[in-house]
């Protein structure tokens, strides 16, 4: 496949500059290296940049075209899963477990992980800083299901879920949803289109007009601590 350009290459050291992300090659990759810490991780975010890469290779930086969000009208409750939520059985949670959502995330995947051990020390510590964030979904205390992401203002890139019990996942992206947008979330990222984002109503935007999105929504200023997390059919939890 043809590259618009060749990826730069960052050294590690010195303040993270990205490159424009308009000018990412066809797969969406706009540069290899840098460094895997908060500074460098916030500036990716702010840019429209998330890292994702394998064992065994320096940190690759990618701004697809196109990128997969919600609005607060798109999302799409089922009726099996409205079902599931008006069941209950279980409870949700904001950040009590965050380290342990992003090992859960990290597991048994058939296509292997990009979360490796040095991301999760990352994100662990962006969580620290207050710009990472869990949604636990608990059945009985135990950990069912979760979701986490990074947050930069009124910006929230969702970036991996996963579950230990049917449809709980899917719980915790429609706490995530509807609770971040009433609080002040402007745009809700999810990175890449996919058949099961597109079933719960994913919109898939042109880059150049996620950036614009991107633009405006970090600079509000909204704080999601303390939130009550609402599923929006009559289960509601901290």
């Amino acid at each position: 496949m043809t590259r618009r350009f060749r990826p730069q290459v960052l050294a590690p050291t010195g303040p993270p500059r990205f490159p424009d992300p308009r000018r990412a090659d066809a797969e969406g990759l706009v540069a290899v290296g840098g460094a895997l810490s908060p500074p460098w991780l916030l500036e990716a975010y702010r840019n429209g940049i998330f890292p994702w890469y394998e064992l065994g290779v320096p940190p690759l930086w990618w701004s697809p075209d196109p990128r997969a969000v919600f609005t607060p009208d798109s999302l799409h409750v089922s009726r099996s899963l409205a079902r599931t939520i008006r069941r209950g059985g279980f409870t949700l949670h904001f950040d009590t477990a965050f380290v342990e959502v992003m090992q859960a995330c990290a597991e048994d995947r058939e296509d292997g992980t990009w979360i490796l051990p040095e991301m999760i020390d990352a994100y662990a510590a962006l969580h620290r800083l207050g710009h990472a964030h869990s949604v636990e979904v608990r059945v009985d205390g135990a950990l069912a299901a979760g979701l986490y992401g990074v947050q930069i203002g009124g910006f929230f890139a969702a970036e991996s879920k996963f579950h230990r019990v049917t449809d709980l996942s899917k719980v915790a992206l429609v706490a995530a949803v509807r609770s971040f947008f009433a609080r002040g979330i402007a745009l809700f990222d999810v990175q890449l289109p996919t058949e099961h984002l597109n079933s719960l109503g994913a919109v898939a935007v042109p880059r150049a007009s996620y950036l614009e999105l991107l633009a405006r929504a970090v600079l509000r200023e909204v704080d999601l601590r303390g939130i009550s997390l609402d599923c929006g059919v009559g289960v509601a939890s901290t």
